[in-house]
């Protein structure tokens, strides 16, 4: 292999180094035997570059590619999605450092790291993933800066300063294109996140499921209120509503199961105060929003159907950012549909016996009011011996009798399905609500952060006169869920995040871990709302406080002239430093004196001295050889006296020098007079 063709050791080390770094944010992602392929990559290359082992055959590298791919099948069951698709991509980038033997396949291996680090982006883009995103992609230039470096056999840290050097001289370019170039929407679609494990709530519920998303403590949105934050008791998130039972399982009415003239809710009176607030949401893979009771819009791509939910006619797969007004307190649906009424009190016809028997018995006893049979029935949580917990026992068979009469012990789901249960088995209109209640408060920018173990189930009774009215059984057995949070009704129990020990909400009563947390949380927030939520209506309104109003042709030609402005000083930089180097006077006049020479036909070499260079003057022309000799010596002296000041030098005689020379005007008017013959 040729000298020029061969990978440095100071590149080999950092290409090794940026392969370990661009796989650390996927390892949650991957199966667990993907580390091990890239430490074995990069053992194999090592000894290969010692000279121990051999570059793999064909056949060798054909059985790698095909047993990590049948390994990536058998994992996902797919190769289809994005989550195989990026396992597959990290694991090609891996084997190609085995082969990687010139400097093509360093800069192929160099380059598929670029494009691998973009797609972590598919999965995050919080802002300590883009700045440690920013810090892999330096160490990945350094690779390029070090293949320039031929011979370099020592590992030097030189090469990453100049790699972070010409990455920060882009910056300013990249922000002003941030902000100035015209937001378009993306060229494609990225495939489901089909294997993702935790996606929050979802469209059916059994008993457990919420219980499970009580063990996470991933952030499922963020919420900015433009004003006083309402009481954490009235901080119900409604998500989906469940209105039929199927086969144990509760689940939302189905578009077509919605008659046309109910698929659009009657607009209730709007009474008593309202609160706007923002919210920016975690990418879900559902199209189901997150707000208070009745809550509009007027984001495009959102609407309200005919449970009074927010829903997108597109799945969330990116952060979404959306203004919502909402009144707490205004009823809904007051007159119920015969359909509405049929659909919100229909059970199986068998099973849970004792259960229906119960509610009718309880039923009769209020007198037949609704109101009062739902009081008597939270008092039957409050009072008897129910409990509250994260590991409720498995049921099976008839689940409401199993639950009431024996286990009593579940989560919110449980007593939110039971009540509910009970409420139509006396022929009182009940439905589930689920979605998440609650949320912390940060203090440092006043937002209230709402995690996945903030999923809450609860229920909606229809009442005559006031229509549906929220009923939180989960209040009634466990008060401090509702008013400090599920640690907080969980400490005796000590199942909080039992899963997640090293995670920081287990540590909010450290206060300086807690203080930094949500200060990076506060740092996350403004990332999201300034940077992931400049859309174009964003930028629009924010170019349009520097300039007004303007359109699309303004704009493109505002863009044209800021970028040559931003260009023109760079090129002129560029143009001054292909002159090459500085002159002096003196040099300058010399130069001249051999460029008139050169026009006789006599050209002086490279680096050929002045002194040899007049000798050849003289011997072609000899009639001006005196003058060659006095121009030449006058030169020498002037170009060797560097520690004599320009302006004292121009001034003092230089005795020896050619005849008559004795200052740089001399040498000068003597080179505009000279004529060879």
């Amino acid at each position: 292999m040729k000298f020029d063709e061969q990978v440095p050791r100071n590149a080999l080390v950092w290409i090794i180094a940026t392969q370990f770094l661009v796989l650390m944010p996927h390892l949650g992602r991957v199966p667990v035997w993907v580390p091990f392929i890239y430490l074995s990559a990069a053992l194999w290359r090592t000894m290969v570059y010692r000279g121990r082992w051999s570059f793999p055959g064909g056949w060798t590298k054909s059985l790698l590619s095909v047993l990590c791919f049948g390994g990536i099948l058998a994992n996902f069951g797919t190769v289809i999605g994005l989550e195989p698709t990026v396992a597959l991509l990290l694991i090609a980038y891996a084997l190609k450092l085995v082969e990687l033997a010139n400097r093509r396949d360093a800069y192929m291996v160099v380059f598929i790291a670029y494009f691998t680090c973009l797609t972590e982006f598919l999965f995050t883009q919080e802002l300590l993933i883009v700045a440690y995103i920013f810090v892999t992609v330096i160490i990945n230039t350094t690779c390029l800066v070090a293949l320039h470096q031929p011979g370099q056999d020592r590992f030097i840290k030189r090469s990453v300063l100049r790699a972070g050097g010409m990455l920060l001289q882009s910056v300013p370019l990249m922000v002003l294109l941030f902000f100035v170039f015209p937001r378009i929407g993306p060229l494609w679609n990225v495939p489901l996140k089909a294997h993702t494990a935790r996606t929050g709530v979802s469209d059916n519920m059994m008993p457990g499921d919420i219980a499970n998303l009580g063990l996470n403590d991933d952030v499922a949105f963020r919420v900015s209120f433009e004003g006083r934050v309402p009481p954490r008791s009235q901080l119900y998130w409604r998500g989906l509503v469940f209105s039929t039972l199927e086969n144990g399982v509760w689940r939302s009415l189905r578009w077509k199961d919605i008659p046309g003239n109910a698929r659009r809710a009657a607009e209730p009176e709007l009474v008593g105060a309202y609160s706007d607030y923002s919210v920016i949401m975690e990418p879900t893979q559902q199209n189901w929003l997150y707000a208070l009771r009745y809550a509009t819009t007027r984001d495009r791509g959102i609407v309200s159907v005919n449970d009074f939910r927010l829903v997108s006619p597109v799945e969330l797969q990116d952060q979404r950012r959306y203004a919502v007004r909402s009144w707490l307190d205004v009823p809904l649906e007051r007159e119920l549909s015969d359909w509405r009424l049929e659909v919100e009190t229909g059970l199986p016809e068998e099973g849970n016996t004792r259960t229906r028997e119960l509610a009718r018995q309880m039923f009769a006893a209020a007198g037949g009011n609704a109101r009062q049979f739902v009081d008597d029935v939270l008092i039957m949580f409050r009072t008897e011996a129910f409990f509250y917990t994260l590991q409720p026992p498995r049921l099976q068979g008839s689940r409401m009798d199993q639950f009431l009469f024996e286990t009593r012990r579940g989560f919110c789901e449980h007593y939110a399905a039971a009540f509910t249960w009970m409420m139509r088995s006396a022929g009182v209109p009940a439905r589930v609500v689920v979605g998440y209640q609650g949320g912390e408060i940060n203090p440092v920018n006043g937002t209230v952060i709402v995690h996945q173990f903030d999923a809450h189930a609860w229920t909606e009774v229809w009442l005559s006169g006031e229509g549906w009215v929220r009923v939180d059984p989960t209040a009634a057995i466990a008060p401090d869920r509702i008013e400090f949070g599920l640690e907080q009704a969980l400490a005796e129990e000590g199942s909080f995040l039992a899963d997640t020990p090293l995670s920081p909400l287990r540590f909010r009563s450290i206060d300086w871990i807690n203080s930094i947390r949500l200060q990076l949380d506060a740092i996350n927030y403004s990332w999201q709302v300034f940077v992931l939520g400049y859309d174009r209506d964003f930028q629009v309104n924010f170019l349009s406080r520097f300039v007004g109003n303007f359109t699309r042709t303004q704009l493109v030609i505002g863009i044209t002239l800021i970028w040559c402005l931003l260009l023109l000083p760079v090129a002129a930089v560029m143009l001054w430093r292909s002159r090459g180097p500085s002159l002096r006077p003196e040099d300058r006049a010399y130069l001249d004196f051999c460029k008139r020479l050169e026009r006789r036909g006599l050209v002086r070499q490279v680096a050929e001295a002045p002194s040899v260079f007049a000798e050849r003057a003289c011997a072609t022309f000899p009639a001006a050889a005196e003058e060659v000799m006095a121009i030449t010596q006058g030169y020498q002296q002037l170009a060797f006296e560097a520690k004599v000041a320009r302006d004292e030098r121009d001034e003092r005689d230089v005795g020896d020098a050619g005849d008559g020379i004795t200052s740089l005007a001399d040498l000068r008017r003597r080179v505009r007079k000279f004529t060879p013959r």
